[in-house]
């Protein structure tokens, strides 16, 4: 006998929406969805985070590129969906945290739940306080790991004098790094009569890099900068640098604020010139060598 009032409706999942239920798909680039509010459709470009939210971001067809927040709201072939990041994305943001809390910020292995090593007889000096910052906030957890000091110098026109009051020896070696350390200058003559010095200087190694100031070694791209600026003669260069990047620098303290937020510029190594890079490493290498 033929139902002539059909099957019974509410048999089935009566609550489902007319187009069916929304299912999870990663916001892989080059996907093409619709956004049901707006009618908006586009292929996905990029999915970021911006204040706390994911957003992804649609190109239409005529190059037009607008942001909607991920989540519910959107249809691929019709059919609703609901957005999340793509999976692949995730998994190497993951890792690359995996990784990073692995590693210190010079990029060396971090050692953890090791307490620093009593301080060695061999020591690194730097030229004054912002190269001891910087040198700190970058190799500092290998540092205290080989038991490594690093003192100032407060300038390096006594450096001869600096090592016979460090009376470096076997197991006290003396490392030195050098602010714009390039032939002819000053600077050169200095070092070059500190690496004769006898009968010291076996147990001593004097490097340098070529900038004018540490803050220098800091790549510009840090600080929204193509390249460092040129400072004119007769113009102090850190505060020629504070007023090209448009900081305040009338007074010591407006400097060691400039300071600041160049050093808070940089997370790791990789904000670093290798110019400086190496020779730190290169100091690091030859205080903790076995003799």
């Amino acid at each position: 006998m033929v139902d002539r009032y059909g099957s019974d409706v509410l048999s089935g999942d009566w609550r489902a929406p007319r187009r069916g239920r929304s299912v999870e798909l990663p916001a892989e680039p080059g996907t093409v969805v619709e956004d049901v509010e707006t009618g908006w459709v586009g292929a996905v470009v990029r999915v970021e985070k911006a204040g706390g939210v994911h957003v992804v971001h649609l190109e239409d067809r005529r190059g037009r590129t607008k942001g909607f927040r991920l989540g519910p709201g959107f249809l691929v072939d019709g059919s609703p969906v609901t957005l999340v990041a793509p999976r692949a994305a995730e998994a190497q943001r993951l890792a690359a945290a995996k990784a990073a809390g692995t590693r210190t910020a010079s990029g060396s292995v971090a050692v953890h739940g090791q307490r620093a090593r009593v301080a060695s007889g061999s020591r690194i000096f730097v030229e004054g306080k912002h190269d001891a910052e910087l040198v700190e906030k970058v190799w500092g957890h290998d540092l205290r790991v080989e038991g490594v000091v690093v003192e100032m110098l407060d300038g390096v026109d006594d450096l001869t004098g600096a090592i016979r009051d460090f009376a470096p020896g076997p197991g006290r070696r003396m490392g030195v790094l050098v602010d714009h350390l390039v032939p002819g200058t000053k600077e050169s003559r200095v070092v070059d009569e500190a690496r004769a010095l006898r009968p010291w200087a076996q147990h001593v190694l004097v490097v340098g890099h070529p900038y004018v100031d540490v803050w220098q070694s800091v790549k510009p791209g840090r600080l929204g900068m193509d390249a460092w600026p040129v400072i004119p003669r007769g113009t102090s260069w850190k505060h020629g640098i504070a007023a090209h990047l448009g900081w305040p620098h009338a007074t010591q303290a407006d400097m060691a604020q400039a300071w600041r937020r160049i050093l808070a510029s940089v997370d790791s190594w990789t904000d670093l010139e290798p110019e400086l890079l190496g020779r730190v490493e290169e100091l690091i290498d030859f205080v903790t060598a076995p003799e």
